[in-house]
């Protein structure tokens, strides 16, 4: 585990039990109908997939709810890449804790490993240039500790995590506001001073007025060809770039060249599938 992740875990707890009550509100019947109580087994974490590993310290802390004398030793170390067929890990624990904690262990590890998996593919396109990936507020509701947290494992970087962490003026809020200009002007007088001020823009005209007063970041959203490279040439030295609106990884290369600061991506956490991972070759054990 990357050691700046270590005190992560101390907010998972209430995400994980709430999955694992879910899948066991009471009792798990087949376990529990096959296996006496505090019989004790190993099992195995195997990998499908070639990928990016992601939620290990999750998978385990599963296991250590259930069971807290549970034992999980892996053989990869967290955000590396795995390979289809790789021994992961070990898990020893009460049978019934196995067989109870698989699926949720698992829900947890393929979807952030799938998310660690397609944000390092993207992250790859960027090497090399000095534009930083984002990722966005498009996460699963009760899930977003875990997506975002996968997305640095990925190699990618978190844009705010709600809605208290910056500020970030949408088209909405310009509208509320009456416009580009005092919408900053309200976030200016509002937020403390220490806040950026970020404002999403979708034209050339809107850019300006943004660029006048004063934003520190400006969004590009769905800006395309000579549009765009006239925004980035506008905001030079005046503001901090931000590309946003359907980026993914099979057109991200073009925004690159462009020289913008940041581009974000919703697909990193919306659209990447889970990495097939499995437990296997359960068997008592004295």
């Amino acid at each position: 585990m990357k050691q700046n992740n270590v005190t992560q875990i101390l907010h998972w707890d209430e995400s994980i039990l709430s999955a694992l009550r879910e899948d066991i509100p009471w009792e798990d019947v087949s376990a529990n109908s096959v296996v006496p109580a505090g019989v004790r087994g190993k099992a195995e974490l195997l990998c499908k997939q070639d990928g990016v590993i992601a939620g290990l310290p999750v998978f385990e802390r599963v296991f250590a709810l259930l069971d807290p004398a549970a034992e999980v030793v892996f053989f990869a170390e967290e955000g590396s890449r795995v390979q289809k067929g790789q021994k992961l890990g070990e898990v020893t624990a009460e049978m019934r804790v196995l067989l109870s904690g698989e699926r949720t262990a698992l829900n947890f590890l393929g979807r952030m490993s799938g998310i660690a998996t397609y944000t390092r593919s993207v992250a790859d396109l960027l090497a090399g240039s000095s534009t930083k990936l984002l990722d966005t507020r498009k996460t699963t509701p009760g899930l977003r500790i875990f997506e975002k947290y996968a997305v640095r494992m990925g190699g990618g970087n978190n844009h705010r995590f709600n809605l208290s962490d910056g500020v970030l003026l949408k088209d909405n809020h310009i509208g509320a506001a009456g416009g580009v200009r005092k919408a900053i002007e309200g976030a200016r007088a509002y937020a403390p001073f220490v806040r950026k001020i970020e404002i999403e823009v979708e034209t050339l005209e809107q850019l300006r007025e943004a660029l006048d007063a004063g934003a520190d970041i400006v969004m590009l959203d769905n800006m395309s060809g000579e549009t765009l490279e006239q925004a980035v040439k506008l905001a030079k030295g005046r503001a901090e770039t931000e590309i946003s609106g359907n980026v993914t990884r099979e057109n991200v290369q073009k925004y690159v060249k462009l020289g913008v600061d940041y581009i974000s991506s919703g697909a990193l956490t919306h659209s990447a599938p889970i990495l097939d991972l499995s437990l296997k070759n359960l068997h008592p054990i004295e």
